[in-house]
């Protein structure tokens, strides 16, 4: 439990570093990105090796994976417009995430997100921390746990619509592994291409 927690705590640590109106203008973001990635996967691979046993890519999981992902682009697509209804700093907030790519090349974002961060983040939260915290406090903890820790290393960028997306994403994904362990290729598939749907490919605007 207590590597789960340290993990837990760099991943904060990084987030923070990364989104914070206060340290995120120093750097690059992509490539802070990048080297997170790397890092938790690092941590992943120290603290709970072969997990990579539990990917086995298939036809079947590749088509899930596609349908996951334009699944829940088309859900955000219509929160998007939802929230420009409710809330008027909605699209700032949006504009802001949106910011974060300006100046980058479009082909290296996707090949980052694609075969790098995307896939990461799956590796990470739900094939580390929820399935360490499943094991120790159950299934249905074990999400809701990983999942609510997903949503607040966000909360360091002080931007209400990041940290919904990351819920709801993290709800989705958490759900989708407490429910079919055994698609986690799927489930990295749909999120390396919801990353670069929704940041390259086709922008929520």
């Amino acid at each position: 439990m207590k590597q789960v927690v340290l993990s837990i705590a760099v991943a904060f640590f990084l987030w923070t570093v990364m989104f914070s109106p206060l340290t995120a203008p120093y750097l690059n973001f992509w490539w802070a990105m990048t080297a997170s990635a790397v890092m938790l996967t690092t941590l992943a691979t120290l603290f709970a090796p072969r997990w990579w046993e539990r990917i086995r890519f298939s036809l079947t999981d590749i088509l899930l994976g596609v349908a996951i992902a334009v699944a829940l682009w088309s859900f955000f697509w219509v929160g998007d417009k939802l929230s420009q209804l409710m809330f008027d700093f909605a699209r700032p907030q949006v504009d802001t995430i949106y910011g974060m790519k300006e100046g980058t090349s479009s082909l290296l974002l996707t090949f980052l997100l694609l075969f790098i961060i995307g896939p990461a983040e799956e590796i990470f939260w739900r094939g580390y921390v929820q399935d360490s915290l499943s094991r120790r406090w159950g299934a249905d903890r074990g999400f809701l746990a990983a999942t609510a820790v997903y949503a607040l290393v966000h909360i360091g960028s002080m931007n209400f619509m990041l940290v919904m997306a990351a819920l709801v994403a993290g709800v989705v994904w958490g759900l989708l592994y407490r429910f079919f362990p055994g698609r986690f290729a799927a489930i990295i598939i749909s999120h390396a291409l919801w990353d670069v749907a929704v940041f390259v490919w086709f922008p929520i605007m």
